[in-house]
């Protein structure tokens, strides 16, 4: 039966406190709590990236045979980001790669797409990755409300939650939307977008996913639904008939934020994280339409209890000094640059010939000795051996950092730049730019591990290449 085989998810290691932003407009009212904000090196595709990691942890990358990206903040308008994610996880060549976008049901379409492509035959495993950055105007409730994050669930035949019903309806309504000329998202009169949207059609739908399934609200231990704020949510829960202390997940609201088109995913990662055998959960995707899921979980999931999901990331976090930080991240300011000579111009063509091996932190490991290597080699640096290499991938291996320099000089939006060369536990040793670390903090013989982030952005191209950060949780 097609269901869940395994979960992920990624917030990111900052967090804005919601008072320091009303700090920085005065005619704000004080709202408590925070949210996620993705560093200044990442993006929906690298957050992507860091759930489908977390979600194959233990899992044959070469048993993929789909991929799918949503999200609505994807960094190209015309290019697929799916097939960068695909590289950096080092998926096989013959994987199908798809984006899933337009609409805050994007995480939920590609689900519901990988259960058909899985019920169908088409494909054993499919991997769902969805990671949203959306921003809300300045001075305004959704830069308050909105937050970053990203989920990832591997869709196959063998499961630990399996598929028992879902319900699909669309919905031709505005209520959020970003055209392709707005940077921001915008919405309509609050009392209308509720009573004529969410409440609407919201209750209609789930009552209508529960008689195709003969189930009732009592039957389910926990509720992922998206919502826009917990208000709502809450007000909705009850006219569904579920109990809003018991049965709704937490919508991450005070600790993350709204995360769009990833949140019904996370919400849904979180449930399962604490979810026994014999649940029943349910999964709800909003945004111009509905998507309802059911899912029962399955024995497997005790075998899949070693993510960091949700819960290990929340418990892991930096906060953001203050808010004009939080402004320069998102280039809503311009700044003086250093006095440095200006970017060297981006070679397309380099970036395909490294593709293989610099997208996915690939490189080579000796037959002979047993050494590995990066960038791959012909000739073994230690035994000499010619042509007798196996590939070897570098980015879920341990590491310590050997030595560093921290540079004051060079230009950087999160200053100092720290140059670190890291020391791999099966060996090899490779240079990369460290991030998410506090200077004060970096010593030499501390764990490190590899993250794979956004390097720079030039004439339309974004370059990804991996970075090693402070083991996090």
């Amino acid at each position: 039966m097609a269901g869940i085989a395994s979960y992920g998810a990624y917030i990111p290691l900052y967090r804005l406190s919601r008072p320091e932003i009303q700090k920085a407009w005065d005619s704000m009212l004080p709202i408590p709590g925070e949210k996620a904000v993705a560093g200044y090196d990442e993006d929906s595709i690298t957050m992507a990236v860091a759930a489908a990691r977390d979600c194959m942890n233990g899992v044959d990358p070469s048993t993929v045979d789909r991929l799918y990206f949503a999200s609505t903040t994807s960094p190209y308008k015309e290019k697929q980001a799916a097939s960068v994610v695909a590289g950096a996880l080092g998926l096989k060549q013959s994987v199908s790669t798809m984006d899933f976008a337009g609409s805050l049901r994007a995480g939920t379409n590609a689900i519901t797409a990988a259960l058909d492509a899985v019920r169908a035959g088409s494909a054993r495993n499919v991997l769902v990755a969805c990671a949203e950055t959306r921003m809300g105007a300045p001075k305004g409730d959704k830069e308050m409300s909105l937050g970053d994050g990203a989920a990832a669930l591997l869709i196959s035949n063998s499961s630990a939650a399996d598929l028992l019903g879902s319900y699909s309806i669309y919905q031709e309504f505005h209520d959020s939307w970003r055209s392709d000329q707005d940077l921001f998202v915008r919405s309509w009169e609050e009392r209308f977008v509720r009573e004529a949207g969410y409440m609407r059609v919201v209750p209609a739908a789930v009552a209508a996913a529960f008689k195709a399934c003969n189930l009732s609200p009592k039957d389910i231990a926990k509720a992922a639904i998206y919502a826009p704020d917990p208000r709502l949510l809450g007000m909705a829960g009850g006219k569904m008939g579920f109990d809003p202390m018991a049965q709704l997940q937490d919508p991450l609201y005070m600790s993350v934020g709204n995360t769009g088109s990833a949140l019904p995913l996370m919400m849904l990662v979180a449930a399962l994280e604490d979810a026994k055998v014999g649940d029943k959960l349910m999964c709800l995707g909003y945004g111009d339409g509905i998507d309802v899921f059911i899912f029962q979980v399955q024995e497997p999931i005790d075998r899949i209890r070693d993510r960091r999901a949700v819960k290990k990331h929340l418990a892991s976090k930096r906060m953001i000094p203050n808010y004009l930080k939080y402004i320069q991240w998102r280039g809503l300011m311009e700044t003086e640059p250093p006095p440095r000579p200006p970017l060297n111009h981006i070679s397309v063509p380099a970036l395909w010939r490294d593709r293989e091996w610099g997208l996915s932190l690939h490189g080579v490991k000796c037959n002979n000795c047993g050494t590995p290597q990066y960038p791959p080699q012909r000739v073994c640096v230690i035994c000499q051996a010619e042509d007798n290499f196996q590939p070897y991938s570098f980015a879920d291996k341990k590491a310590t950092l050997s030595t560093f320099s921290h540079d004051n000089l060079a230009a950087s939006i999160d200053p100092p730049t720290t140059i670190a060369a890291v020391d791999f536990e099966e060996g090899g040793r490779i240079i990369f730019n460290m991030t998410d670390r506090n200077p004060e903090d970096v010593k030499p013989g501390m764990l490190v591990e590899m993250t794979f982030r956004k390097q720079h952005y030039f004439e339309g191209i974004h370059n990804y290449w991996w970075k090693c950060t402070p083991v996090r949780c």
